[in-house]
């Protein structure tokens, strides 16, 4: 079964109640309903939060560090799931600065290279415990620009999935596409969401949507 063959969960207002939406991506081994759990935490009351469901709870089968081709077909399909989720809310009314973005781990991995390749003025990104997919020195040239776009990158300095550099790395190629970059580095934290990423993320929600 692909990825977006798998029904999404959502929770909030209804889209034609909502002011602002978000997509939530979880990492490997979780679920939709783990990641739209973080929503009791973000104080955010207007928002629609909808989660796409990986096919076996994993969006590719390797680490995001591994040669492209290694996570097909699984990789482009998990980037078409989050096509097809953005596209829905697109048509249900919402503009690209009402959306914004959450992902955990390979969820956050997901999330960094989707947004990445459509490059568009959200109203946040939020990469938590994630980097650019791909091999070191795999080329950086996305098209497009994030024009201001908020985008917390927040990760342990010792986690044993993400490297430091691949973090730099990417938010510095981020950046260099208009994002307006928080790159947060924990020392020696665990790989998981830590309270000061929750409060950035609501300081981000608390700003009007653009």
């Amino acid at each position: 079964m692909k990825h977006a063959d798998m029904p999404p969960r959502s929770l909030g207002p209804v889209p034609g109640e909502a002011a602002r939406a978000m997509i939530l991506v979880h990492g490997r081994g979780g679920s939709a309903e783990d990641i739209l759990s973080l929503m009791e935490y973000l104080d955010a009351p207007d928002l629609h939060a909808v989660a796409p469901q990986a096919a076996g709870h994993s969006w590719y089968p390797y680490s995001f560090l591994a040669p492209m081709e290694q996570n097909e077909p699984y990789l482009g399909q998990a980037l078409e799931a989050l096509a097809q989720t953005e596209q829905r809310l697109l048509d249900a009314g919402f503009g690209r600065g009402q959306l914004y973005w959450l992902g955990f781990s390979q969820g956050a991995c997901l999330t960094l290279e989707y947004t990445a390749r459509h490059a568009a003025r959200y109203g946040g990104i939020f990469a938590l415990s994630g980097g650019l997919i791909g091999p070191p020195g795999t080329p950086r040239a996305y098209p497009g620009t994030f024009g201001g776009t908020p985008l917390l990158l927040g990760c342990s300095d010792t986690d044993p999935h993400i490297p430091r550099a691949r973090v730099e790395e990417s938010a510095d190629v981020l950046a260099r596409m208009g994002a307006a970059v928080d790159l947060r580095l924990y020392p020696r934290a665990p790989h998981s969401v830590l309270q000061d990423e929750i409060d950035a993320i609501r300081s981000i929600l608390a700003q009007p949507a653009v």
